[in-house]
């Protein structure tokens, strides 16, 4: 019996993994980026594993990879065919691949991944810069105050960013409660007042209660808030009170939740996340429950969760289900700088994001010049796969194999 081929697939047909390379790729931030409310400095970067994989054409692709080489062996010799369906994504059992067979398969077709994913929404894809900590605590030794993050969004505004994050929350840690909020109040003044014509973000990752934040947002009632991000964890009393005093006092912005669980919404004896995978990935499905009853009640606005915990695949099933619900997604990239460049393929092919997670910086081996900024939108490229060329001259070996 003739091999039937899904429609799209045909010339993936021709092309069988061939083998494999590991790499690790290094970031380097532009500056020092400092804690937030409950974690220590990210200093300069982090690194992250990608793999290169070769099919026996010749073709190559690559892609973030975290599993370890013997998760990837069983694959050697398939067909690309049975690997990914274009119009789909990923075959599950090739998952741990799911990034780079994207890549592979766009260059293979001769198309953005991006095209792949129906194009629906526009290249041209809203960015903040997501590296706007406690600036103003470094270095312990002689704090530098509101100016330096100021300097800091000067650098990203220099780079094309007309959107800023800032991490608030200094009172949970770091500072006196009160001389906290006070800090938190004084350092999203400072950007607003330095940035007119950009939009200010603020992420408390969970350290305000409900009480304190109402108080923080009232320092703030006439800076004009694009957007909230965990103020607290996300209960529905809580959010109710906050969504009525955001009302009060003419607060606009969007309240986004979701890159974390919450107590309120773990069922009795649950766990984190699953031993397997759900429909979102490793997330567990208490969470993304609890997330729609809060979004279906008005009181979430955008979903942050994780663009690597859920799986680019499985987003592509997952962004349907949000437009039905009508909630809007921005994906968790936060801490890699090739991720924003992901998440960007995944919001002008699927369409339903309002603005992706930017992480300024530079990745070794990696040539992400292809990405411009145009009036604060990063503009994806209209070219095979992802678009970045990989220098694997310059990247760290993990470990090579080969069919």
């Amino acid at each position: 019996m003739a091999r039937v081929v899904a429609k799209g697939n045909e010339m993936l047909e021709d092309h069988r993994l061939q083998s494999f390379e590991t790499y690790r790729v290094r970031d380097r931030f532009p500056r020092f980026v400092s804690r937030n409310a409950k974690g220590n400095p990210q200093k300069y970067g982090g690194s992250i594993q990608v793999r290169v994989i070769t099919t026996d054409q010749g073709m190559k692709g690559w892609g973030s990879s975290h599993v370890p080489d013997e998760e990837i062996k069983p694959l050697i010799g398939e067909r690309m065919s049975d690997l990914i369906d274009p119009d789909v994504g990923t075959s599950e059992h090739a998952s741990t691949l799911d990034l780079p067979l994207h890549d592979l398969a766009g260059k293979i077709l001769g198309q953005p991944v991006y095209k792949m994913l129906g194009g629906k929404g526009s290249r041209h894809v809203p960015i903040y810069s997501g590296s706007i900590y406690f600036d103003d605590l470094e270095p312990e030794d002689s704090p530098r105050g509101v100016a330096a993050l100021v300097a800091s969004c000067q650098q990203d505004y220099e780079a094309g960013y007309r959107a800023f994050k800032l991490k608030i929350g200094r009172g949970f840690k770091w500072m006196d409660p009160e001389t906290g909020m006070q800090r938190d109040i004084e350092a999203v003044r400072a950007v607003s007042e330095a940035f007119p014509d950009c939009k200010v973000l603020v992420d408390a990752n969970d350290s305000y209660t409900c009480d304190g934040f109402i108080r923080f947002l009232d320092g703030v009632a006439d800076c004009d808030l694009y957007w909230i991000e965990e103020p607290f964890e996300e209960g529905e009393e809580d959010l109710t009170r906050l969504k009525d005093h955001m009302a009060k006092i003419g607060c606009r912005a969007l309240i986004a939740e979701g890159e974390a669980g919450s107590r309120h919404a773990r069922a009795e004896g649950a766990s984190g996340r699953p031993t397997e995978p759900t429909a979102y990935g490793y997330y567990p499905m208490w969470h993304i429950d609890h997330l729609y009853k809060l979004a279906e009640k008005g009181l979430v606005d955008v979903f942050i969760i994780d663009l690597g915990i859920v799986g680019f695949t499985r987003w592509r099933t997952v962004m349907p289900e949000l437009v039905a619900a009508g909630v809007p997604a921005s994906p968790h990239t936060w801490a890699w700088c090739v991720r924003p460049r992901y998440a960007s393929h995944l919001a002008a092919g699927s369409g339903n994001v309002v603005i992706v997670e930017g992480i300024p910086g530079e990745s070794s081996g990696l040539d992400y010049s292809n990405y411009t900024m145009v009036d604060g939108s990063m503009v994806v490229p209209d070219l095979p796969g992802w678009g970045i060329p990989i220098d694997e001259g310059g990247l760290e070996a993990v470990q090579s194999s080969a069919g």
